[in-house]
């Protein structure tokens, strides 16, 4: 198995400063906006961002989320892998407001597609925008597209693009694994 570096700590940080621009051109003040992070790895982006909105760009009041999709996927209880949920910590009225959804890596869309639909269960956002930190161009199973990416990148079927982050994995860097 070969591991080929795609982002160092210091280009994923360049990254997170351009998406949380992005969100700054598009969302101004935040005020009718909610930034959810998907469980379990998209909170980690999730974070990073919020922080940058706050701290660095002097955003106040963000509404941040973390959703967990495990039950609305489209694989729950389909093969032999037990899929474990994690805690929703949707503290924040999604009704009438636009949305971020924020994952890690954006693969087949089935993630996506599965948070669609339990962002529902929070009320009906006016607007559902998504934001990924690697999109893995020619990997859709679905018609999903970000309206945020931070890198594309071409991988072939038997390559995966592996996150690892600093809080958990203790570094922050991104691989494309040769398996």
């Amino acid at each position: 198995m070969s591991q080929k570096v795609l982002l160092n700590a210091t280009e994923i940080t360049i990254i997170l400063n351009r998406l949380a621009c992005q969100l700054i051109e598009t969302h101004l003040d935040f005020s009718n906006t909610v930034l959810v992070g998907l469980q379990p790895r998209g909170i980690y982006v999730a974070k990073r961002l919020a922080a940058l909105l706050t701290e660095e760009y002097g955003i106040k009041n963000l509404q941040l989320g973390y959703l967990d999709i495990t039950f609305f996927r489209d694989d729950f209880r389909r093969g032999d892998k037990v899929l474990n949920a994690s805690k929703n910590e949707m503290e924040v009225a999604v009704e009438d407001k636009k949305v971020v959804l924020i994952d890690d890596v954006l693969y087949t869309g089935r993630s996506i597609r599965a948070a669609l639909t339990a962002i529902q269960s929070y009320g009906r956002p006016s607007e559902i925008e998504l934001l990924t930190l690697i999109d893995r161009r020619f990997s859709r199973h679905l018609p999903i597209q970000p309206n945020y990416r931070g890198r594309q990148v071409d991988v072939i079927k038997n390559e995966k693009v592996i996150v690892s982050w600093k809080e958990v994995d203790g570094k922050d860097v991104i691989y494309m694994v040769n398996k």
